[in-house]
């Protein structure tokens, strides 16, 4: 994952390309503003919609298409795991010819970049289709095994407004792969970090912290400790950077002069970002302080970025910048605002399923396996006998808890089903049928979620 932000500047080499030894000519001050800029720009946009998609796919998503939720372990272990990567991608680049790793990955992210772009552009292309458009359904499955042993690997549900995006973005797809121009480039780059952005859920604001701050020490490692970081970015030939060239306006849209963003440095202050959208709404107090917050720490992060890079001629690691900012500047409005035990405290993975039920308290059940199982059978196999109920006899039987964890008890092994929990059934003295004041409680009371 390259997460450096790179400045060819005089002398350098283009990006992607062998050591010639050759020089370009200075970038002239319009041209590098302009190409500053607009990296800017591109930054903001996937980030700012991304968190709004977000929102939505929060909302209406059901079980089976739930957002990928990172948790505080898989935080942890996304450094160590992105280290490895980028090493790897290295050594490959050492000791392999850069000409076929580069086609093997170029055809892989034709591949997801397709796919990318077809599903961002969705939304936009649905509002151009005409009333009448005949649009119909289709199901992509692919199934393992059969009988009761079948497995679904792939169900993929599309229609023909999804088949006409996906030719369109199969378009931009050749075009990438034949000219690898940087407006394909872009195009691709844009929509992974988009996706990024609205598939990606952080479950809560500490876990975003560690994620953070680990990939905070892992950037600054990488790019100032090494070479590694830097080598990766200008070898690697697919649309994991956004690309915007410094000669543009003396060689147009054939210039080669390039600056360069990670999309790490976008998708992972962009899904701390979409929390804290998500973390407003939950306040319902109709106002997105602490996104618009965020937002602006950003613009404020890689801005400082970028003029740090263009002081001192060398890559910058942005998240050295980006990170303190988007995490301090909120957290200092919940200081002020005295919400920060609000803000650690809030779960965004509780709100992706709104309406599915929860489990609130752990119901009881009264009397031991065997007995439950017991009269169960009694009362199903007998008539209905209305005893008296044997208050000393009811005593001998403990309380057995029913959680959400695995039985400790053959519970699962009972012939016929448990209950209703949350019922109370009492076992008489003598036959062992259950009593009718007893019965008449249990159809009365339902499992509370």
């Amino acid at each position: 994952m390259d997460s450096a932000l790179s400045d060819p500047h005089n002398g350098s080499v283009e990006a992607g390309g062998p050591t010639n030894g050759t020089t370009r000519p200075p970038s002239t001050p319009e041209g590098i503003a302009l190409a500053y800029g607009s990296l800017l720009l591109m930054a903001l946009l996937p980030i700012f919609f991304g968190a709004l998609r977000s929102v939505r796919c929060a909302r209406g998503k059901n079980a089976s298409d739930m957002p990928e939720t990172i948790t505080s372990r898989d935080a942890a272990r996304f450094p160590i795991i992105a280290s490895c990567t980028l090493l790897g991608l290295y050594l490959f680049f050492k000791i392999f010819s850069q000409e076929y790793i580069n086609l093997l990955l170029s055809m892989y992210f034709f591949v997801l970049g397709i796919l990318a772009l077809s599903h961002t552009i969705s939304p936009f292309m649905n509002k151009f289709f005409p009333a009448n458009f005949p649009n119909r359904q289709y199901q992509l499955l692919f199934t393992q095994g059969s009988g009761e042993n079948k497995e679904e690997i792939i169900n993929y549900e599309f229609d023909t407004k999804d088949l006409v995006c996906l030719g369109l973005s199969s378009i931009v797809g050749v075009w990438y792969l034949l000219r690898k121009h940087w407006i394909a480039n872009n195009l691709f780059g844009l929509a992974f970090s988009l996706n990024g952005v609205e598939l990606l859920h952080l479950n809560n604001v500490s876990t975003g912290c560690i994620l953070l701050g680990g990939l905070f020490i892992y950037d600054v490692f990488w790019v100032f400790g090494t070479n590694v970081m830097v080598t990766v970015a200008k070898s690697f030939e697919a649309p994991i950077k956004l690309v915007f060239p410094q000669d543009l306006l003396e060689k147009g849209l054939e210039a080669d002069n390039f600056a360069m963003l990670g999309l790490g440095d976008i998708v992972i202050p962009g899904i701390f970002i979409a929390l804290l959208l998500r973390f407003d709404i939950s306040l319902k107090k109709n106002t997105h302080t602490y996104f618009y917050t965020s937002f602006a720490a950003y613009i404020f992060g890689l801005g400082l970025t970028i003029f740090i890079m263009h002081i001192f001629k060398h890559a910058q690691p942005a998240l050295l910048y980006l990170v303190p900012a988007c995490i301090g500047f909120p957290v200092l409005v919940a200081l002020a605002k005295g919400e920060v035990t609000e803000m650690f405290s809030y779960e965004s993975s509780a709100e992706i399923l709104p309406h599915t039920p929860r489990l609130t308290h752990f119901p009881t059940v009264s009397g031991s396996p065997a007995s439950l199982a017991d009269s169960m059978q009694q009362k199903l196999a007998g008539p209905r006998r209305r005893r008296p109920q044997n208050p000393s006899a009811i005593g001998r039987f403990k309380k057995l808890k029913i959680g959400l964890h695995k039985p400790k008890s053959n519970l699962s092994r009972l012939p016929l089903p448990l209950p209703p929990l949350g019922t109370t059934r009492h076992r008489e003295s003598g036959a062992g049928s259950l009593s009718e004041e007893g019965a008449q409680r249990g159809r009365a009371k339902s499992w509370k979620l």
